[in-house]
């Protein structure tokens, strides 16, 4: 029998929520993203549980499982929480079955984690927060010259000369990316060496990990699409025989692997009580 479970991923911009009918072959009902702004986190998160139950005129006991990933201490209400890495590496599984290794792109550091047949965290490499490869860097820079975060992607594969930021840590890379704008560099030539920055520090991290294809990319800049031409561009120039792969509903992955993980311990729970009894 179907049962209903929520997924919400509470990150540092936005906010995901996965409303799903579980059961052997899972299905999406809805999903939802919220930006955070300068709203409390915890409110928007009650909002966004209400609105989704409403909408498909739920009750909150009618789910069976409301499980939180991320900064899940934000979540009423919640049943249970799960690690972000092990909500990725299912979600990314549950998106594109086989996924071998999951690269979340989050707001403040990259994570590359190889998973097994099981969609369970093996092993894992991230980049620290003072990197400069990350989608809140990136975000920034891109406010710095007058860019929304949508326009980023496309802006980079207008360039001609790329010019790649040589910082590692984010304040010393904004001031590259300041010097390069009083050179006269172009905003697409400067969008662009940002995006093989990470790109290389990336396929830096997949290496590391000793990656296994396919890889998936999940989080808030998997479907940039600057940064999956960054990532084709450098991996054609080295010897790494990495597949990446992406899905629409990737930055999704954490809400639903959370929302997939709660309906696996819903179940857990039932057969500890049956045996017990």
């Amino acid at each position: 029998m179907a049962i209903h479970t929520m997924g919400i991923d509470v990150g540092s911009n936005f906010i995901k929520i996965i409303l799903m009918e579980y059961s052997d072959d899972p299905i999406i009902l809805d999903k939802q993203t919220e930006k955070i702004r300068k709203r409390n986190p915890t409110e928007v998160a009650d909002e966004m549980v209400q609105t989704m139950l409403t909408k498909h005129k739920l009750d909150y006991d009618d789910i069976v499982y409301l499980a939180s990933t991320g900064e899940g201490d934000l979540v009423k209400r919640k049943r249970g929480h799960f690690y972000g890495m092990t909500t990725h590496a299912r979600g990314a599984s549950f998106l594109v079955p086989g996924a071998r290794t999951v690269v979340d792109l989050g707001a403040l550091y990259v994570r590359a984690i190889r998973v097994n047949e099981q969609a369970r965290v093996e092993d894992y490499k991230m980049t620290g927060q003072c990197a400069s490869g990350s989608g809140q860097f990136l975000e920034n820079i891109s406010r710095y010259l007058g860019l929304s975060i949508e326009e980023v992607g496309g802006v980079s594969l207008q360039s001609t000369q790329p010019e790649v930021s040589s910082g590692i840590c984010a304040v010393l890379a904004e001031t590259d990316v300041i010097n390069m704008v009083s050179r006269g560099i172009t905003t697409p030539d400067i969008i662009k060496g940002i995006h093989l920055s990470i790109a290389a520090r990336i396929i830096k991290l997949l290496s590391s990990l000793k990656a296994e294809s396919p890889i998936v990319l999940t989080g808030g800049m998997s479907l940039n699409i600057g940064m999956i031409d960054a990532l084709d561009e450098i991996l054609k120039e080295g010897t790494k025989p990495f597949v990446i792969k992406t899905h629409p509903d990737a930055i999704y992955a954490g809400a639903i692997g959370a929302a997939l993980w709660g309906g696996y311990r819903h179940y857990k729970l039932l057969e500890r009580q049956s045996t017990v009894m």
